[in-house]
């Protein structure tokens, strides 16, 4: 009795809601029909519901397809964060170039009104002038007698012979890669052929020189890109997170590559790996620019 019962008020209930309604619209001073409409709750149900489905859709197609994307909040196009990014790098280029030139010039300054010796005037720091004709830095007689026996000594060390192919550049100015300390120097001995700096996440790194970039790409140390200077000089930067310049772009001194990664973890530290090769060699960047 019971599962008939339940048989019937399911009939019963499945018959109510396909029951067919009629919705007419009567003309008030003819009394005459002019639309008339037969209905059930189900059917009505159904239409309310994709109704309600078109216009979500129509309104997700119009979001994503027009700028009204940009306004809603936590929303940030990936064009949009690199062109922020860019011009965050392009504004503390701006600000480091200001400084420099108001450096050079309270210096100049200072020079012309006789407050202050040209020799005392303090250079870049993170750049070193080599003068080897300066006649302060000429070698005397024990020096030159001491080198002459040391390059003796070691003419067939490995290691020597590789730093023996660092040269002294004059009118070169190197700039330091990027803001930060050295954790690692180099050591060909261990095959470390440049040298690891401990520098804040999301630095900007720039070029020690002038140049080409013969090198931009990804492999296991992350983004790595090489950029190839005049008289033999080739600098490589490692353990990059994302890189600005492209193959085959022209690049100035000091301007941005890329912004470092890999950042250490509970440090708030990220690590850049530089390396500078004279000639097929590598040699210690620590002769050439002031850390």
């Amino acid at each position: 009795m019971n599962r008939r019962r339940d048989k019937k008020k399911k009939h019963d209930f499945w018959k109510r809601i396909h029951f067919k309604y009629k919705v007419s619209i009567i003309n008030e001073n003819t009394l005459s029909e002019t639309w008339k409409m037969r209905i059930s709750w189900f059917s009505g149900a159904v239409v309310v519901v994709a109704f309600a489905l078109l216009l979500i859709s129509l309104t997700s197609i119009i979001i994503i397809s027009t700028p009204i994307r940009n306004y809603l909040p936590g929303y940030l196009d990936s064009e949009i964060r690199e062109q922020a990014i860019r011009s965050a790098i392009q504004v503390d280029s701006l600000e480091r170039s200001g400084q420099y030139q108001e450096a050079y010039l309270q210096n100049i300054r200072l020079a012309f009104e006789g407050k202050v010796q040209t020799d005392s005037i303090k250079y870049l720091p993170d750049s070193m002038l080599v003068a080897p004709d300066d006649k302060l830095l000429l070698p005397s007689d024990a020096e030159r007698e001491f080198v002459e026996n040391y390059e003796e000594e070691e003419k067939y060390n490995i290691q020597s012979a590789a730093n023996s192919a660092t040269p002294m550049v004059e009118g070169m100015t190197f700039f330091r890669p990027v803001k930060g300390l050295v954790k690692r120097p180099f050591d060909i001995g261990a095959r470390h052929f440049g040298i690891d700096m401990i520098t804040a996440p999301k630095e900007s790194v720039v070029a020690t020189l002038e140049g080409t970039v013969v090198f931009a790409g990804y492999d296991a140390d992350g983004y790595v890109i090489q950029v190839q200077h005049k008289n033999g000089f080739i600098s490589i930067y490692k353990n990059n997170a994302m890189l600005l310049k492209d193959l085959g772009d022209r690049v100035s001194t000091g301007e941005a590559l890329a912004i470092v990664g890999k950042e250490e973890k509970g440090q708030g530290k990220a690590n850049l790996h530089f390396e500078l090769w004279y000639k097929g060699s590598p040699v210690n960047p620590e002769n050439y620019i002031s850390f």
